[in-house]
């Protein structure tokens, strides 16, 4: 079922997305969907790394192992800190 939901964005970040959504031949509802599923892990939101741009391609996997999902990204973080500062 599909429901309407508002935002308050600012004017000129609502034309910049506009402009995107364009280019990608999306709607701004699909982006948002999109995007929405990333946060929430779904299984349809499977990042296609073609249409990421170079930066964020080339860091894919830099954060933890490739494949691996970290389960608590503050554990992650102290473990980090613990092989930095031996």
């Amino acid at each position: 079922m599909q429901t309407k939901l508002t935002l308050r964005l600012d004017e000129e970040l609502i034309r910049k997305v506009k402009r995107y959504a364009r280019t990608r031949g999306k709607s701004v509802s699909q982006l948002v969907a999109d995007h929405f599923r990333a946060l929430t892990g779904t299984e349809e939101a499977r990042l296609d790394e073609e249409e990421l741009p170079p930066v964020t391609r080339a860091l894919l996997g830099a954060f933890v192992g490739e494949g691996e999902a970290p389960d608590d990204p503050e554990e992650v973080y102290r473990k980090y800190l613990e092989a930095k500062h031996r």
